[in-house]
């Protein structure tokens, strides 16, 4: 009888071990909602005008989720900056080439993945980004009536009614410690941001080419997260 309890003992011991090992171990998933804010280096890549790209200014929240036992963290964030580009053109009265500031307000959201290189003091960051942003502002209102180059008849006022949604692609890195980070971003525009002035009637003279151009973005900012 006393050796039957032993080995009823023993038996629910084991049990209990292995069920203690078979179990998943639970890991704190961290929730954090920060502030980010820097300047961008922006362009637009195409064979329709001669560019060249600015300087701006980002801003924005992110909401970030921790994966402690995963290979990746991931993110939400909107973006408010106003991008800044150059676009030549030149006069009638002056044929010398001359660079045009033309200033553009956008507002992007973005679901981003962070693969941790280092943990999570270095990842790679990479996601799908939708952008809403205005069309294309003359800085200067007396630039108005100068023809934009590569055209005969293009005016520099003509070509402002861009497309004003856009799906963009964005990867970067991230490096910091604790609460407050760097971050270098990269953003290209799939989509075709001139699609717009391909259905006005504009007067382009003799250069027929179809209107097309994907924006390019740098943006480097520092984050705060709460």
């Amino acid at each position: 009888m006393k050796k039957a309890k032993y080995l009823l003992l023993v038996a629910i011991c084991m049990t209990f071990v292995t069920l203690s090992h078979a179990q998943h171990k639970r890991y704190s998933i961290k929730n954090g909602i920060g502030i980010q804010g820097g300047i961008t280096q922006f362009d637009i890549i195409t064979d329709n005008f001669e560019t060249k790209k600015s300087t701006g200014y980002i801003g924005g929240l992110t909401a970030s989720v921790d994966i402690p036992h995963k290979w990746y963290n991931v993110s939400y964030n909107i973006q408010l900056s106003e991008n800044n580009i150059d676009i030549a053109a030149f006069s009638l009265t002056n044929p010398t080439k001359e660079f045009i500031e033309y200033k553009m307000l956008t507002a992007q959201i973005s679901f981003l993945l962070h693969a941790k290189l280092i943990g999570n003091n270095l990842t790679l960051d990479v996601g799908p980004m939708l952008q809403y942003n205005s069309d294309l502002e003359l800085k200067d209102d007396s630039n108005e009536g100068l023809i934009v180059s590569n055209y005969d008849t293009l005016l520099t006022e003509d070509i402002t009614d861009i497309s004003n949604f856009n799906v963009n692609g964005a990867a970067g890195l991230s490096v910091g410690f604790g609460a407050f980070r760097l971050r270098a971003q990269y953003i290209y525009g799939f989509t075709n941001i001139f699609g717009n002035l391909n259905d006005e009637d504009l007067n382009i003279g003799t250069n027929d080419k179809k209107f097309k151009g994907n924006q390019s973005m740098l943006a480097f900012s520092a984050i705060i997260t709460f």
